[in-house]
């Protein structure tokens, strides 16, 4: 046996199974949830403190993992390519409209055009793009 190999009983059926057969609308809609968590992770690490205080930073640490959870899962279905396009254009264009909203950042005319510009691409590789499945 080189070091590569494995010995027969090493390979279980947890490495081999099939995952069972969703609708990809089911991926996307893990998707929208991955999004959401790292919105609502990336807008409340300012009232971390630096994670000196303990809710808010277990707040975002678990908001953070079940979007990384499930992008995870949804790589089996849709590309890792368009699924990070999606997830981090949607992410960025939600944290700064809920900054602009609801933390009262300042937004000029430039930072709506990129937001603007943002949407428009998941929009097209949403709608026109034919690499969307893994």
């Amino acid at each position: 046996m080189s070091f590569v190999e494995l010995p027969e009983r090493a390979h279980s059926t947890a490495a081999t199974a099939t995952y069972p057969k969703r609708s990809p609308g089911v991926y996307w809609l893990l998707l929208v949830v991955a999004i959401v968590a790292e919105v609502a992770a990336t807008t409340t690490l300012k009232s971390t403190e630096g994670f000196t205080r303990l809710w808010p930073s277990v707040f975002v640490i678990t908001c953070y993992e079940i979007s990384f959870i499930l992008l995870t899962l949804c790589v089996k279905r849709i590309a890792v390519g368009i699924l990070y396009a999606v997830w981090s254009g949607v992410g960025v264009a939600l944290v700064t409209l809920v900054a602009w909203l609801w933390l009262r950042q300042s937004l000029d005319v430039a930072g709506m055009a990129g937001v603007g510009l943002i949407i428009g691409g998941v929009v097209v590789i949403h709608f026109f793009s034919k690499t969307t499945s893994a």
